[in-house]
């Protein structure tokens, strides 16, 4: 064997990885006709144009739109009536165009929400189809023996495409080759309902033009089949309904765990992607069914746990009603800003996106508590949701930095660390959290030392968590010397130790 043949390298490449830009994004689903109000004679897409920049100050970084095409006026525009043409309430194409060119220039991306599995009954070929089994259109459709057509959930406006007939498939790719020229990726509308073999021909058939273009899917629940050859990232139905029970108080919140195991009980790879939500279109609006409380320990799992987080427009100011026009007036700046800083903290902390590792900390976990372990290649963190209606106290057997990431400000007590609603804690912080303390003991570590000249002390106050202590709380003293000398003193924070302990060293 020769030298060059030892040492060769390898380079593996997973097929249905998603896009690396997407692992990396904020979602922020946009319901079109309701995200802007009063637009007076501009059209919905300049509407939502001057809505771009408190996107991109809040970090969102991915929209999705809700269907933009002509409909039979429901105004969620799920009932397409023409699948090339924008719908004429919200603008045409070039408006539609003008959208996409301004968010790119924010560095957003765009999904269209791609509808492959019906059409309206106002669809001009349902129409010529309805009773009239000669018609050209009548195989389009799937039809039950009683003459209706096939639909889902007892939905009377739609009817179900038969994508076994290749004219429909035929039509339907037709339709996913115009739009992709003008969006990021496709949000696949009840992907659930189309067949497998429909999807992966879209995808061979998009990623052959654009490797880099994202396919999502709406799954209800974990469809480990969509990993193979489909899709990229797949929606957390299953966590999404947890999260809505633990907020409820119909489960304890442990069962966060039993969702995200869920993942590979299925049969779903360890590095598959999912996308995290609590609301959209569809549902009651989380802080309506489960409290604010709950909902801001709710949306700290969104970032803190891993997948791709999505935010429904009006999510992060407090919006109530599901589909109404957003109330921007009656924002709860409050609740902005908390999702503003969790979208700076995951982006911030490696260990927290989708690539981090995932342990839970069951030490933790009660009926309203839970903790995990995020863990990167650097550093650890844990995280600690709290889904009650008050402030909890916790004694985890990790070693943390009490310092929490998500209110900024030291968060514990001498009996452990404190949590409102969701905290966010580096662990194994300094070495001298593998020492037993005992209050009112002083220790100093001295890795480098040079006296000469005098020395000028700065002194900087910090705290530290150590589970294995008796005093539970320090606050650390840290001494730099203009020399190199790096002390570190921890004084337990109830005591009056710290003349003593600058008294040995003055």
């Amino acid at each position: 064997m020769t030298q060059s043949q030892r040492t060769r390298s390898y380079e593996v490449t997973r097929p249905n990885d998603p896009p690396s830009w997407a692992v990396d994004s904020t979602l922020y689903e946009i319901y079109v006709r309701g995200f802007t109000t009063e637009i007076g004679d501009q059209t919905i897409f300049d509407a939502l144009i001057e809505r771009l920049d408190y996107l991109d100050n809040l970090g969102v970084d991915t929209l999705w739109l809700t269907p933009i095409l002509e409909n039979d006026h429901a105004p969620h525009g799920y009932n397409i009536t023409d699948f090339f043409s924008i719908a004429e309430d919200l603008g045409d194409r070039a408006d539609y165009e003008r959208f996409v060119d301004a968010a790119h220039q924010r560095d957003m991306r765009v999904l269209f929400d791609l509808v492959m599995n019906h059409s309206a009954r106002a669809h001009p070929y349902f129409q010529a189809a309805s009773d009239n089994p000669d018609s050209e259109y009548y195989d389009w459709y799937n039809w039950r023996d009683d003459g209706n057509p096939e639909t889902y959930f007892g939905w009377e406006y739609i009817a179900n495409w038969n994508l076994e007939n290749i004219e429909v498939r035929s039509h339907l790719l037709d339709v996913v080759d115009m739009w992709m020229e003008v969006a990021d990726g496709f949000r696949c509308d009840m992907a659930w309902a189309v067949s497998n073999n429909f999807w992966q021909e879209l995808r061979e058939r998009v990623k052959r033009i654009d490797p880099e273009f994202l396919l999502l899917d709406e799954t209800i629940p974990y469809i480990a089949d969509f990993h193979n050859g489909m899709f990229d990232i797949h929606f957390d139905t299953t966590l999404y309904f947890t999260l809505r029970e633990i907020g409820k108080g119909s489960a304890d919140a442990s069962a966060l765990h039993d969702a995200i195991e869920q993942r590979a009980t299925v049969g779903f790879p360890p590095h598959a992607s999912f996308m995290l939500y609590l609301e959209n279109h569809d549902e009651t609006r989380y802080i309506v069914e489960c409290g604010e409380k709950a909902a801001r320990a709710a949306a700290g799992a969104l970032f803190t746990l891993p997948g791709v987080p999505m935010i429904y427009g009006g999510q992060e100011i407090g919006q109530q009603g599901r589909r109404d026009p957003l109330v921007w007036e009656a924002a709860d700046e409050t609740l902005h800003q908390y999702y503003t800083h969790l979208i700076e903290l995951r982006n911030e902390i490696p260990a927290l996106g989708v690539q981090g590792g995932y342990e839970p900390v069951t030490e933790i976990d009660d009926q309203t508590t839970v903790g995990y372990k995020r863990t990167g290649e650097d550093d650890t963190y844990l995280c600690i949701l709290n889904f009650g209606s008050d402030s909890q106290t916790v004694t985890p057997s990790v070693s943390v930095d009490p310092y929490d990431h998500v209110s900024e400000e030291v968060a514990a007590s001498n009996r452990g660390l404190v949590v409102d609603s969701a905290c966010v804690y580096r662990c194994d912080w300094y070495p001298v959290n593998r020492l037993k303390l005992k209050s009112f003991e002083s220790l100093v570590i001295m890795e480098r030392c040079d006296l000469s000249p005098a020395p000028k002390w700065s002194v900087s106050p910090d705290s530290y968590y150590d589970p294995n202590s008796s005093a539970g709380v320090w606050s650390l003293f840290r001494f730099n010397i203009p020399g190199g000398l790096v002390d570190w003193w921890p004084i337990h924070h109830e005591s009056s130790a710290r003349d003593r302990c600058t008294d040995s060293i003055s």
